[in-house]
């Protein structure tokens, strides 16, 4: 990691530097493709990310995995990723997670799952950017089968795509 980020990142222990600095070097990897010279990837006061001029990113990372996304602004306004082992939820997260529609929609099997939680994850680190508004779960309505994430108070839908192996990995993005 650059100087600035081990900066930035203050007092977090290790495993956090490690984790962060992973999802880092990935994003450098995926902007080096595009032409960008390595460069630190700093945050803002709210936590997110800061990209190169034309670019949209962002990076999840949890015990042993990490992941960055990034696109040009011409194609995509936003883009959103989160990672989580492919375990079950708590049985107590998922009336906090699911909406009253969402659990209707899904049998309980789906509801025990991570697909939802990251998600919602990824939509609110694609709708933050754009909005400085916080989410909180059962503001964000998850379509799988449409793929597609709505957020009612935006009024605004997202597109979503979800990948599962030995990790659950949400996608949410809105085309420029």
């Amino acid at each position: 990691m650059f100087a600035s980020e081990v900066a930035a990142l203050g007092r977090a222990v290790a495993k956090v530097r490690r984790q962060s600095g992973a999802a880092r070097i990935i994003a450098r990897i995926l902007l080096g493709e595009l032409g960008f010279p390595p460069m630190p990837i700093l945050k803002t006061r709210s936590g997110i990310p800061t990209w190169p001029a034309g670019i949209v990113g962002s990076l999840a990372h949890h015990d042993t995995v990490a992941a960055a996304t990034i696109a040009g602004k011409k194609r995509i306004a936003t883009v959103g990723i989160d990672i989580e082992p492919n375990e079950l939820l708590p049985e107590n997260l998922i009336e906090l997670i699911a909406t009253p529609r969402e659990q209707r929609m899904y049998d309980l099997r789906m509801l025990q799952r991570r697909d939802l939680f990251v998600l919602k994850e990824a939509v609110y680190k694609a709708y933050f950017p754009l909005y400085n508004d916080f989410l909180e779960f059962q503001d964000v309505e998850i379509d799988i089968r449409a793929r597609s994430g709505y957020v009612q108070k935006a009024n605004c839908t997202f597109f979503l795509e979800l990948l599962i192996s030995k990790n659950v990995i949400g996608l949410a993005y809105l085309r420029s």
